[in-house]
């Protein structure tokens, strides 16, 4: 069973609209970082079903490839952020932090 365009691009949508919303509204760091990943990954999704059907099928997934890779590094260092943030507080709430502050 082959699930058309718009049905695909309909849940990466979705998952946009939800990582947005998550990412908007969250307090907490780790949220936040797990609703920006929902974003990049709902992005991967609308780049492989893009790929799927056009005709150059390979570019979409090379993108979706080269996200997956930015993703990684965000997360890597977003929570290597969030560790040293933690160890100096005791908590990671976003409204809270202001070490980055001069």
């Amino acid at each position: 069973m082959t699930l058309s365009l718009p049905v695909v691009l309909g849940v990466g949508a979705i998952m946009f609209g939800l990582g947005v919303y998550g990412a908007l509204t969250q307090t907490n760091a780790i949220r936040v970082l797990m609703c920006i990943e929902l974003v990049l990954n709902s992005v991967n999704i609308n780049l492989v079903a893009f790929s799927r059907f056009t005709a150059d099928q390979a570019l979409g997934q090379i993108f979706a490839v080269f996200v997956m890779t930015v993703a990684a590094a965000e997360a890597a260092v977003g929570l290597a952020i969030i560790l040293m943030i933690a160890r100096r507080k005791t908590q990671i709430d976003i409204d809270q932090i202001n070490l980055l502050k001069w």
